[in-house]
Order: C-alpha cells, then sequence, then structure tokens
C-alpha cells in the first residue's frame, strides 16, 4: 500500500505522512494526559511510525535517496556546525529545572528522539524531495512553513501549551526548519539535522521555561530566529552564487552557439 501511494503521488505520499503523524501523535499526547503519564501513549506510536517510515526506506533502497546518509560536504563548509551547539543550549537558558519524575523524563526523551527522526525524514526528506525538482524555492518555503504550523497542533493536543507559547514555536520553528532544510541541501544528508533536533527537543525536559515572563520568551524566541536564519543564510549564499555562476556559464555557451560563423575556407 505505502509502496503504490509512493509510485503515484510523492508529494501525496509525504502529504499522507503528515497528516498521519499529525493525528497519531496529538491523539498519543491527549490520551497520555489522560493516563496523567506524559508520553506513556505517545512513545508507542512514534515508535512505530518511525520504525515503519524507516524500514519503507531500507526496503526500497531509499535511505541515501532521503538524506540516510554520511553528510556529503565537509564539516568546514558547514561551518563546523558550532551555530547548533548554540542552538541546542537554548531550551536551558531559561534555567535547568527537571519536569518530570524519572520514568516521564525517559520516556519523553525518547519520544523527542523519534519526533526529531520522523519530523526530519517526512518535512525535510519526503516533502521537500518531492517538490524539489519541479520548483526548489517553493520546496523550501512550503517545507519550513508546513514545519512551522504545525506547531499550533500544541494547543490541542493536550499539551498545556498557552497561546503565546504556541506562536513562538510556530516563529522559531518556521527558522529553524528553513536552517535545517539549508543544511540537508548543503550536506545532502539528515543525520545531523535529526540529532539537532531531536536533542533540542528532549531538553525541553529540563527547560525551566514555566518561571520565565512573557517578555524573556519573546526575547529568546527572537534570539533562536535570528541564529537560524543566519546560519542558514550563510549555508544559502554559496549555493546561490554556484547557481548564478552554472546559469551564466550556461546563458553564455547559448550565445556563442547562436553566433554566426564566419565563411568557411573552401
Amino acid at each position: 500500500m505505502l509502496k503504490r501511494l509512493y509510485e503515484k503521488s510523492r508529494l501525496g505520499f509525504a502529504i499522507a505522512w503528515i497528516v498521519a503523524y499529525c493525528v497519531l501523535l496529538s491523539v498519543g499526547d491527549a490520551l497520555s494526559a489522560s493516563l496523567g503519564v506524559e508520553k506513556a501513549v505517545t512513545l508507542p506510536i512514534a515508535l512505530l511510525l518511525s520504525a515503519l517510515l524507516l524500514l519503507f526506506l531500507v526496503r526500497h533502497r531509499l535511505s541515501g535517496a532521503y538524506g540516510l546518509c554520511r553528510p556529503r560536504a565537509r564539516a568546514r563548509a558547514m561551518l563546523y556546525y558550532l551555530p547548533l551547539l548554540l542552538l541546542l543550549s537554548t531550551n536551558l537558558w531559561y534555567g535547568v529545572q527537571p519536569q518530570y519524575g524519572l520514568a516521564e523524563t525517559v520516556l519523553y526523551i525518547l519520544s523527542m528522539l523519534c519526533v526529531g527522526f520522523l519530523e526530519e525524514v517526512i518535512f525535510r526528506g519526503l516533502l521537500f524531495n518531492a517538490m524539489r525538482k519541479e520548483n526548489p524555492t517553493a520546496a523550501v518555503v512550503v517545507s519550513s512553513i508546513t514545519f512551522g504550523m504545525g506547531h499550533i497542533l500544541n494547543l490541542v493536543n493536550g499539551s498545556g501549551a498557552e497561546l503565546l507559547q504556541s506562536f513562538l514555536q510556530v516563529v522559531y520553528a518556521t527558522a529553524a526548519g528553513f536552517l535545517f532544510v539549508m543544511i540537508y541541501v548543503r550536506s545532502e544528508s539528515l543525520l545531523v539535522c535529526i540529532f539537532t533536533h531531536g536533542v533540542f527537543n528532549a531538553l525541553s525536559a529540563f527547560s525551566n521555561e514555566a518561571a520565565a515572563g512573557d517578555g524573556m520568551r519573546i526575547l529568546f524566541c527572537l534570539l533562536l530566529t535570528l541564529i537560524s536564519l543566519a546560519y542558514a543564510l550563510c549555508l544559502a549564499l554559496p549555493l546561490r552564487r554556484k547557481r548564478t555562476e552554472k546559469t551564466e556559464k550556461k546563458e553564455k555557451t547559448e550565445r556563442a552557439e547562436k553566433k554566426p560563423h564566419g565563411p568557411q575556407d573552401g
């Protein structure tokens, strides 16, 4: 069934995964909240979806095509990924305060690692690649915005997120989505994105954000957004220069081919 859907429409396949992921994990969060055990239902669902998606990609030899491979760009070209270390620390800017007991913390961390894998493969791998060949710019925009807008679900999935908190998540998640797309385009790998995304989410289990005021939340959101955008643009500029040089070379070749030739010696 999955293979038939994939062969029929890669974009439809990506959208189906987005819908399934959002609905099932939202249901899992709501059921976990009703049980009073954080991520108790969410984790099994996330593990099942992760295994299903990974098995599909490996079985059909698509793992490399969707970024499950070593980065093909040198670390130097990626600025040694140093800005990501700063991003990973942002959940601890409010101070360190464990949010759950030991068992719930383990459930939460494992769930967030699965979320990092699923969201990167679905939004950056499936969705972006389904649109990439036809319109690369639109693929970047759609992948980033849909990833950011998906965080609105936190208002209704039982996570207890407030309106301001969810809005700020949408803002910096969109910027982070753009950054992860650029990392993927430059390196042709999602491994760094998956690791960063998963660890970033997992560290929220130790964030003392609840003690922060609205002003501090907005300030940190702006900082996180600016860091993500600045790093993304640093990665994107060489791609633009390369594309411009390629276009100029192509136009020059076309002009040379159209240029009339002089009379030949007979």
